[in-house]
């Protein structure tokens, strides 16, 4: 029997098979999440990187190999490796990971602002729940309740830990001090009861710390933002209906578009927040100054100098050492053909340390003079004397420096803020040195962690 008998004499058989909708085409997303469409399907697909197939074997890692990049030596001390990718290969394509890291400080400058091009995706993405909660962190009543926060408390959470430390009679500053400043600013932030600050804080640092590429890391910080999730609830309902002037109350009371804020919403604005940049800042500074006499000498004789003493660290030795853009569509740079999705890693490790840019960049120089360049694309800080590149504090502002309705910036609260305690830290602890015998250095924990001192042992007079 032929096809068309069949179909005849099949009742239906051939309407079915005329009205029978075609199965779409199954769609799988890259974990760069960009669709990647099978062969024959109409849509953007993917060019090929036409520019890399002109590339001879040892070409693009004569000087360096891609498994350096994710090395232990790299992730202890990244400035060797990344010194010669700055000299040699500036826009290095990392087959293995399949990035392109950009290194020079003009490439980093115009890639981290040029948001027609490129854009960064949040900690939530990472994570794969893009969708969880909104980002609130540039509402109006939020940026003023952490403003008032962060200043009304500074000084009084700083003085309390070099109180301790006076009655301990020593320290590790890197987390007795550093880390543990920063965790106590954010609790007075949120008013959280005393009681309840340990656990918030455990569960805060498995959120912050599990978005990267350890999947045993990534699975504890999902538990830890469904966690928190579960204790803001019941506090954000108890805000709302008695609202105080703290970040919790802040969020509770907002109705933004979409309704108002929820739980969810809160754990997001927190773990989209900038923390590192706080906690490794201060930690680098006092491990820069600790180590370089004169320049702490310098603070110690002049004390307005402890400001320009955090933003060289922070140029000097970055505690956010690198920024991760995405192409939003094809797009040409620097000699290469960047896909649509594709990744680049802008590093601030080694464009802070741009000979082009700074004279002597290895150097920690208290007060240089070439820190501010009144240059576009990011170089000088409306907001404040610039830093080099601190990709946790975000873009300069648009707005001034003392704006009339809101706020000064995230850049101006954190160094204000860091030089607030810094000063404390001195004027409490005379005489501050090294412990003999510490042997102290700015490493990461883990790939893509903060960059900062860990082991920071001292002493003082008493």
């Amino acid at each position: 029997m032929s096809t068309t008998e069949a179909t005849r004499a099949t009742p239906g058989a051939g309407k079915a098979q005329t009205e029978a909708a075609p199965e779409a085409p199954k769609i799988t997303y890259g974990r760069n999440g960009v669709p990647i469409t099978p062969g024959g399907v109409t849509g953007h697909g993917f060019r090929t990187y036409e520019i890399h197939q002109r590339e001879r074997l040892g070409q693009s890692t004569a000087k360096i190999k891609p498994a350096q990049l994710i090395s232990p030596e790299f992730i202890r001390n990244p400035y060797p490796i990344l010194d010669i990718l700055r000299e040699n290969y500036p826009s290095y394509r990392d087959w293995l990971e399949n990035s392109y890291w950009i290194t020079r400080y003009d490439d980093v400058t115009s890639i981290f602002t040029d948001d027609a091009n490129f854009e960064t995706r949040p900690r939530r993405w990472f994570y794969n729940i893009a969708d969880y909660g909104r980002d609130l962190r540039l509402e109006l009543p939020v940026l003023f309740a952490q403003a008032n926060a962060i200043d009304g408390n500074a000084q009084a959470v700083a003085e309390e830990i070099v109180g301790d430390i006076r009655a301990k009679g020593g320290a590790n500053l890197g987390i007795d001090f550093a880390a543990r400043f920063a965790l106590e600013l954010l609790v007075r932030q949120l008013d959280l009861p005393k009681e309840d600050a340990p656990l918030f804080c455990e569960r805060y640092w498995r959120m912050t710390h599990g978005f990267n590429v350890d999947p045993v890391a990534e699975q504890d910080g999902l538990a830890a933002i469904r966690e928190l999730t579960e204790y803001f609830r019941p506090l954000l309902a108890k805000r709302r209906a008695n609202p105080g002037d703290d970040l919790v109350s802040a969020i509770a009371t907002l109705d933004p578009a979409g309704g108002p804020a929820t739980a969810e919403d809160l754990v997001v604005t927190l773990l989209e927040g900038d923390h590192e940049t706080l906690h490794g800042g201060l930690a680098n500074t006092l491990f820069l100054l600790l180590t370089n006499a004169d320049e702490f000498q310098k603070v110690k004789e002049e004390r307005r100098m402890a400001k320009f003493a955090f933003l060289e660290a922070l140029r000097h030795s970055a505690p956010v050492l690198s920024a991760r853009r995405f192409a939003l569509h094809e797009v040409e740079r620097f000699g290469k053909l960047i896909p649509e999705g594709g990744m680049l890693i802008c590093s601030a490790g080694a464009a802070n340390r741009d000979p082009r840019q700074y004279k002597e960049p290895e150097k920690f120089i208290v007060g240089r003079k070439d820190l501010c360049q009144r240059e576009p694309r990011g170089q000088y800080r409306a907001d404040g004397l610039p830093a080099g590149i601190a990709f946790g504090l975000g873009k300069p502002s648009k707005h001034p420096a003392v704006p009339e309705d809101r706020p000064r910036s995230l850049y101006a609260i954190t160094r204000d803020t860091a030089t607030t305690a810094l000063n404390v830290l001195i004027d409490g602890l005379p005489g501050l040195r090294l412990k003999p015998g510490a042997k102290p250095e700015l490493r990461s924990l883990k790939l893509w962690d903060t960059h900062t001192c860990w082991d920071l042992s001292v002493e003082f007079d008493n």
